[in-house]
């Protein structure tokens, strides 16, 4: 039997996520010692459940299985947050296209701790982030179940300065046999896909004297070759560290510029050579950040381009978007965007700018010459939005809001709630939007406007802000906040998202 969820009479909380992964060879372990800064310490407590085959737990429901994979299905791992492809694009296909009105089937879902981190994906492992009590916990669950291979937790006295979640932000990332984590207080931890064992760990909030920012740590780490790039923003330098993957050692350190952001580094090729983008910029005072480019084979800053809100509380999300050797950074708190030329001097580096993408922390899309994304950040005035790439003039801009009936207190009540502060993906032709409070949507998107083709509420929750995941015809979406209407706990959710016959 499938079971389908939507909104009628009940509110019914969802949650769930994803990511991906490639395939290298498993290093040595790394010796750990104990350094009297923390930065090599292990964790004072750690907890495994470890399993050469996955086992239910009473957090998990399973459901049904997902419709079987078409014989010329195209899918894909999502090693971290911007997916395989550090666009939130998936080459995925066929995608199921005509919803039920009732809602995608659910093939399994978890009550999970609190935080924003999506799940990663590697083949059939999904390695989801998240705090329990006072433990950040990694799981590695097996993708089309659910079921738990293992556990590893240890403990951590976070607590949000403005009363968000006290979990973890950053989604984890995989790489071969290795998962990297990196905590809400700055514990980066490398384990085994396998077995769930830990590799190395460093602490860079310690060991860089480091002050909680805003919201913690944020920034996803990048895997770039033997590296793992991480942006730490150490008020006195180093900005961006530079880890030996497999043993964590560090390779090289950028000097001081700014405080750490809240976008992920990514990778770009200026003038045939390969750069690591960082957009920076967290809490500091006066407020400053903006975008780097360093050499990856010493960390040398070979671009730098102040850009960032005047706003005290105010932070950098949104990853770099780069095309053509340009770059497009952009940020809410009445900033707007900017399309810079890194090639040229700081001065001389813009080609436009606009105040039509002021990206909070969603990472616009770029299909086909235009860019979609979320413009603003009040939940009133947030909408989905479209600007020409090469001119940064705006298309068109679309304020969502969606009705849902509900039951209240034995009162049947309607929520036009707004799509606030939500995300999207693309695959399969079509755009996937999570809204935040939780609707799910299939848009069409072009040049031309926005068409809704599907939607339903798989959930009723607030601060919905982890973007949706695709992998394997699987979607993963997490709801973040106990429910508006039934009260139901966070939630990792499983979609079936694959298409009933291949199209003709």
């Amino acid at each position: 039997m499938h079971y389908r969820f939507g909104v009628g009479g009940m509110g019914i909380a969802y949650h769930c996520a994803l990511a991906f992964a490639g395939i290298i060879l498993l290093g040595a372990p790394a010796c750990l010692a104990d350094g009297k800064d923390g930065s090599r310490a292990k964790p004072s407590r750690a907890e495994k459940t470890l399993s050469q085959s996955p086992t239910s737990y009473p957090e998990l429901t399973f459901h049904t299985k997902p419709r079987p994979l078409h014989e010329h299905a195209v899918v894909e791992d999502w090693p971290t947050r911007l997916g395989p492809h550090y666009n939130n694009i998936s080459r995925e296909r066929p995608l199921l296209k005509a919803w039920p009105k009732d809602g995608l089937t659910v093939v399994w879902e978890m009550e999970t701790g609190n935080g924003f981190a999506a799940p990663a994906i590697s083949g059939d492992r999904l390695v989801f982030f998240h705090r329990i009590g006072d433990d950040e916990t990694v799981d590695c669950l097996e993708a089309e179940t659910g079921r738990r291979f293992w556990r590893h937790q240890y403990p951590t006295k976070y607590e949000d300065k403005y009363s968000f979640n006290n979990g973890p932000r950053c989604g984890p990332v995989i790489d071969g046999d290795r998962v990297y984590t990196h905590g809400v207080e700055g514990v980066l931890t490398c384990l085994s896909l396998r077995t769930g064992e830990v590799h190395w760990t460093r602490h860079t909030s310690k060991e860089f004297s480091v002050p909680q920012d805003y919201f913690g740590v944020g920034s996803a780490p990048l895997v770039y070759g033997k590296l793992l790039i991480v942006q730490v923003g150490a008020p006195a330098g180093p900005t961006v560290v530079a880890f030996d993957k497999m043993t964590g050692d560090i390779v090289w350190k950028t000097a001081s510029q700014w405080t750490s952001g809240y976008a992920t580094p990514t990778i770009g090729t200026f003038s045939g050579k390969p750069k690591i983008v960082v957009f920076t910029g967290g809490e500091s005072d006066p407020p400053k950040g903006g975008l780097l480019t360093l050499d990856p084979t010493n960390g040398n800053i070979d671009f730098r381009f102040p850009f960032r809100s005047k706003n005290f509380i105010s932070v950098n999300a949104s990853t770099p978007v780069i095309h053509d050797q340009r770059v497009f950074i952009s940020s809410a708190y009445k900033t707007g965007g900017v399309l810079l030329d890194p090639k040229r001097s700081e001065g001389g580096a813009v080609v436009w700018r606009t105040d039509d993408m002021r990206c909070h922390f969603m990472t616009p899309i770029l299909k086909e010459g235009y860019l979609y994304g979320v413009d603003g950040m009040s939940k009133s005035n947030t909408a989905i939005a479209c600007i020409d790439f090469s001119t940064g003039k705006g298309k068109w801009r679309k304020l969502l809001n969606w009705v849902d009936s509900v039951n209240m207190g034995g009162k049947n009540r309607e929520l036009d709630l707004p799509f606030g502060d939500g995300s999207l993906i693309f695959a399969d032709g079509y755009f996937i939007a999570l809204g935040q409070y939780g609707h799910l949507a299939l848009l069409d998107l072009s040049p031309s406007g926005c068409r809704e083709l599907s939607r339903f509420s798989p959930f009723i929750a607030d601060e919905t802000f982890t973007s949706p995941i695709l992998s394997h015809g699987l979607l993963y979406v997490c709801q973040n906040k106990r429910g508006l209407v039934d009260k139901s706990p966070p939630k990792l959710y499983c979609f079936d998202l694959r298409a009933e016959k291949h199209p003709s």
